[in-house]
């Protein structure tokens, strides 16, 4: 199966064969070749994703705005009620 285009793919696709890539480097039973060609997806990966990211945070800010809270908050884990 070919691989999709990087910015064709869904943020958590991405994510996901992020994942792929990291699992196959950390083995390291590629050839060099190998190795450069899947960490340079990677990379390319990564700031598409980083791209996507930041877009989400500016739309958010954006519909803060128009709704008159324009301040993010700091998103903590330790705040969240447990289940």
């Amino acid at each position: 199966m070919a691989k999709k285009k990087i910015e064709n793919l869904s943020f958590e696709e991405a994510l996901s064969e992020l994942e792929v890539i990291v699992h196959k480097l950390e083995q390291g039973e590629l050839s060099l070749e190998e190795s450069m060609n899947i960490f340079e997806r990677g990379l390319n990966l990564s700031q598409v994703s980083q791209a996507k990211l930041q877009d989400a945070e500016q739309r958010i800010k954006i519909l803060m705005d128009k709704n008159g809270d324009s301040q993010l908050e700091d998103f903590s884990l330790t705040e969240q009620p447990h289940s």
